[in-house]
């Protein structure tokens, strides 16, 4: 695996591999990677003749508040396990790489309306530093396809917008949750977790799938969400939502029916904020 940390080494591979006729699979990561982003890298090994992963820990979708200075960086470790999943080029740019001008006095991308509900309410800008990156991130990489987790739900439809959009040339390819024996979901922020809490931490994913049960049984959505918040309450977290929405759009939906949706949650426990989801007639 060849390791760029300039801009014009990245590209020079990659116009070499586009011109040997060969086609380039892409994922970003923020690093302390672990079998969920390596499931990203065999999926794109899958689609694709070559991989490129990159390594950046953006500053730009972390709120004043959060864990932009303690968010683990292990970027040795998280080398050697790019090595064994097979991936040919790992990125890793400086700050001064990904924002010349500083990230105060950048041209942003902000994806309007499903960019501002859910985590964008709870963490204002965030999808603003989050399809920001991705966008030069891709214009950087010039990647024929790019693969992403679905635990970030509304992550992937902002992302998937912002390409829709911006018409640029990149296939988005969403890979399902994967999770612990116990059903909760990989997540680098759950080694905030002591070990009650992560027992504890297993209910989320318990929790959506009693309103997915519930939904494809005729039940009400309101009825459903309800219920979610409340378990989670009693489990012990801080509930920022649990709530039942259009797959694509994110809105609000009155009944699922054979509709698409997805059951989506994010929570406090003890020091992680942790957000799950789980789709309900919704393809990847």
């Amino acid at each position: 695996m060849h390791v760029s940390r300039q801009l014009e080494d990245l590209r020079q591979r990659v116009a070499d591999w586009h011109l040997a006729g060969e086609r380039v699979a892409f994922v970003p990561t923020m690093g302390n990677l672990h079998a969920g982003h390596l499931a990203l890298v065999e999926k794109a090994r899958e689609v694709a003749d070559r991989v490129v992963a990159s390594i950046f820990v953006n500053p730009m979708q972390f709120g004043p508040n959060e864990d932009f200075g303690a968010y683990p960086r292990t970027e040795d470790q998280d080398a050697q396990q790019l090595v064994k999943a097979g991936c040919d080029l790992l990125f890793l740019p400086d700050v001064e790489t990904m924002y010349p001008g500083g990230t105060e006095a950048t041209t942003f991308i902000e994806v309007p309306e499903i960019s501002d509900i859910l985590c964008g309410q709870s963490r204002p800008g965030h999808f603003r530093g989050v399809a920001t990156v991705v966008a030069r991130l891709f214009h950087m990489v010039q990647p024929d396809a790019a693969v992403f987790g679905e635990k970030d739900w509304q992550q992937l439809q902002v992302i998937r917008r912002m390409v829709r959009d911006l018409a640029l040339p990149v296939e988005i390819i969403g890979l399902p949750t994967k999770r612990e024996d116990s059903g909760l979901a990989l997540s680098s922020r759950n080694q905030y977790l002591d070990a009650a809490e992560r027992e504890q931490a297993a209910e989320l994913y318990q929790a959506l799938r009693a309103a997915a049960q519930g939904l494809q049984a005729g039940e009400s959505v309101a009825v459903l969400e309800k219920a979610g918040r409340e378990r989670l309450a009693r489990a012990g977290f801080e509930v920022d939502y649990f709530t039942i929405r259009n797959a694509d759009t994110l809105q609000e939906v009155a009944a699922a029916d054979a509709e698409a949706v997805v059951v989506l949650a994010a929570a406090r426990l003890g020091k992680a904020r942790l957000i799950d989801n789980l789709p309900v007639n919704a393809a990847s």
